[in-house]
């Protein structure tokens, strides 16, 4: 007996198959639907990020922005090491400050190679065209090429507000600088610890050297005037105040003493106890000050507490 396979049923079949296709239609359509609405939550987010880039430095444009120029001398490799240190570790409101290295024309071998190496891990150094000295000019070279240095187009105008020429034994507290500038004129400023000591005359003589400010208007003034460029030699502080005074430059004067002042120890007429209301203290002339000085700040107060280590 010859038994038959059943005949397949078609049209069950078919259906099927138009089942497992629309299945597979719907399934693709919401896969759709995720993907076009994942590129549109991306293209949301791309946009507030750029919204948000774009507040930051429209924000950032009307800050207060600063350049300090430590002048100091190439060998000092362990004095800018510490002060990147100190100045870095500062957490700035409201203001961009620079702090830049500057000393003249490298003399050495192992200068063109270790100042070389600095220049590449931290971009921080300007070396000004000149030969190394105190009081013969290298203070006037600095001012005079800024101009020059910082004359880009595509950036803000202008670039610095404010430039301070400081020394490298001067801590300079740079939330207190800015809070003193922000209330003083951004033109025609000439800023600083009036000399003599005893004085708090603004127009007495002219600003120490531990750390004087000008606006950027009297930078452009140095740089096209040939008063500066006739009178160079002498101590730094006093041939610029001759500047300004010649000139009647800086008519908007700010004696910051004695929020600036010297290191305690020795005692003299320039010098005080250390205190809160504090811009700048000169004369930290070993470490010990300088730790003293730091520790009186509460400098290292934002370290974090870590497991890796332990400082009591």
């Amino acid at each position: 007996m010859v038994v038959k396979s059943p005949k397949p049923n078609r049209g069950r079949f078919m259906l099927y198959c138009f089942t497992l296709i629309f299945f597979l239609c719907l399934l693709a359509s919401i896969n759709e639907v995720r993907f076009e609405g994942l590129l549109r939550f991306r293209r949301c987010a791309l946009a507030n990020e750029s919204l948000a880039a774009n507040s930051s430095s429209s924000s950032n444009e009307q800050d207060i922005r600063i350049l300090i120029g430590i002048l100091t001398l190439p060998d000092q490799y362990l004095r800018r090491n510490f002060l990147r240190l100190v100045y870095g570790t500062q957490t700035l409101e409201s203001a961009k400050v620079d702090v830049k290295f500057v000393f003249c024309n490298l003399t050495k071998e192992d200068q063109k190679v270790l100042v070389a190496l600095e220049i590449m891990r931290y971009n921080d150094i300007i070396i000004l065209n000149c030969t190394e000295n105190m009081n013969k000019g290298k203070t006037s070279t600095f001012f005079t090429s800024l101009q020059e240095i910082f004359n880009e187009t595509n950036g803000p105008y202008p670039p610095y507000h404010y430039v301070m020429k400081a020394d490298d034994d001067t801590y300079v507290r740079l939330n207190s600088l800015v809070e003193s500038l922000k209330p003083l004129p951004s033109e025609d400023l000439y800023y600083g610890f009036v000399i003599p000591c005893g004085s708090m005359d603004p127009f007495k003589h002219y600003m120490s050297g531990m750390g004087f400010l000008v606006s950027w208007d009297i930078v452009e003034w140095i740089h096209g005037s040939d008063i500066p460029k006739k009178h160079v030699e002498g101590p730094e502080d006093k041939v610029f105040g001759d500047w300004m005074r010649w000139a009647r430059k800086g008519m908007n004067r700010y004696n910051a003493k004695w929020s600036m002042y010297n290191y305690p120890d020795p005692p003299s007429v320039c010098s005080h106890e250390l205190w809160p209301d504090t811009i700048a203290v000169h004369l930290l002339k070993n470490q010990d000050k300088w730790v003293r000085t730091l520790t009186y700040f509460n400098h290292t107060a934002p370290l974090k507490p870590s497991k890796l280590y332990h400082i009591p």
